[in-house]
């Protein structure tokens, strides 16, 4: 299924002409350690298959579903006797232009499994999405891709709810919730389109209109992580991109990721990555 693999980094080779890939998947091989810019969905459909992810060990079982979001690291094995699994990868680049969109993948990442028992009120009608999903990729007529791409986001949409609403309770009374949630979610994409940009607890905070102490409350309650690392990561996610360019030096990278000095980038990027930047640039040049 890997067909073009250097280091750890997959190219995914998406259908002629479109930006989608769907393996209605029977192999028993095993995939190495690897990420890949495109996000990637798998369903069981016959027998379990095991995914190893941020360090855990997923099980999925048949009609089990679980979202990796682009970038995460990740393997897969197989059952011995054999089985079968939809495996579906979508470049979506301009999904992530969408109001909502990066601060709901930030959510969610990196990687969300969806189970009856957990998803209750959602998990047939995702599952229903993407065997809609499969169904039109196999057909392959006038519009498929258009098709394809609402069914993907009208899935993002019942999980972004779903999970807001159900996972996310700031301790406030139940008629403010949604006001905050909005009012998170704008922040997230706020700094998600800003930040290369120099931008302080004090500044987002009072765009937010809270005080510096209570935003930082809020927002770790809606992101579960603080602010200063959901900002180093938005800025390590814009250099991993640029580290794929050779001409830009890892000093350039630095300061055009939002980072004041280099050596503060190299130890915010192994932080992150678990690696230095140099040696993330060489996953891609080795095989």
């Amino acid at each position: 299924m890997i067909e073009n693999l250097k280091g750890i980094y997959e190219t995914v080779n998406f259908r002629e002409n479109t930006n989608l890939r769907l393996y209605d998947n029977h192999e028993t091989e095993n995939y190495p350690p690897h990420w890949h810019t495109p996000l990637e969905i798998i369903m069981p459909v016959e027998n379990d298959y095991h995914i190893e992810c941020c360090d855990h060990t997923i099980h999925l079982r048949e009609n089990d579903i679980i979202i990796i979001c682009p970038g995460c690291l990740h393997s897969l094995y197989a059952p011995k006797e054999g089985g079968r699994r939809i495996i579906f990868q979508a470049d979506i680049t301009m999904l992530r232009e969408m109001k909502e969109m990066e601060s709901t993948l930030s959510l969610l990442s990196p990687v969300i499994v969806i189970t009856p028992e957990e998803y209750t009120d959602i998990h047939s009608s995702v599952r229903s999405l993407l065997l809609e999903i499969h169904d039109e990729y196999l057909k392959n007529t006038t519009l498929a891709e258009i098709s394809i791409y609402s069914k993907v986001l009208e899935m993002f949409v019942l999980i972004g709810r779903n999970y807001t609403e159900k996972s996310i309770r700031f301790d406030v009374t139940s008629n403010k919730q949604q006001e905050y949630t909005a009012k998170f979610m704008y922040i997230c994409d706020y700094i998600s389109a800003h930040c290369t940009e120099d931008l302080t607890l004090d500044f987002v905070a009072g765009l937010a209109g809270f005080s510096k102490f209570h935003f930082t409350r809020l927002f770790k309650q809606f992101t579960n992580v603080s602010f200063y690392k959901y900002l180093n990561q938005k800025r390590i996610a814009v250099a991993e991109k640029l580290l794929a360019n050779p001409k830009y030096t890892v000093t350039d990278i630095a300061l055009n990721s939002g980072f004041s000095s280099l050596s503060s980038f190299i130890r915010m990027f192994k932080i992150v990555k678990n690696c230095t930047p140099t040696e993330f640039r060489n996953m891609y040049k080795s095989e």
